[in-house]
């Protein structure tokens, strides 16, 4: 009696370890996708593309390019113009005619 009393207490906290194993790996896996989700909520197009626009002679024109730079790069370099060393995607991307997309 007392050992089938062993038995079941050793396959219940082996049972215990082995799930709680699983969840760490679990949340291991999970995790960086959550981290990485709030890095990319982070970052505020709209309101990084009007400071970027904001002396634009066309600022509609400027806003819209810049908020499909940034969709895709995920940042926008400062100021109004130039800095693009801060952000090498945005300063990659070009049009059909090899200019330069990106406010």
């Amino acid at each position: 009696m007392a050992f089938s009393k062993v038995i079941i207490a050793s396959l219940f906290l082996s049972l215990l370890v082995l799930h709680l194993v699983q969840a760490a790996q679990t949340n291991q896996v999970t995790g960086n996708s959550v981290s990485d989700s709030t890095l990319t909520k982070t970052m505020d197009c709209g309101g990084a593309c009007a400071a970027r626009c904001r002396l634009s002679s066309r600022p509609r024109l400027c806003k819209r390019a810049c908020g499909t730079c940034c969709g895709r790069c995920k940042c926008v370099p400062p100021g109004t113009s130039g800095n693009l060393e801060f952000c090498p995607c945005y300063a990659s991307l070009t049009t059909r005619d090899n200019k330069r997309k990106c406010p």
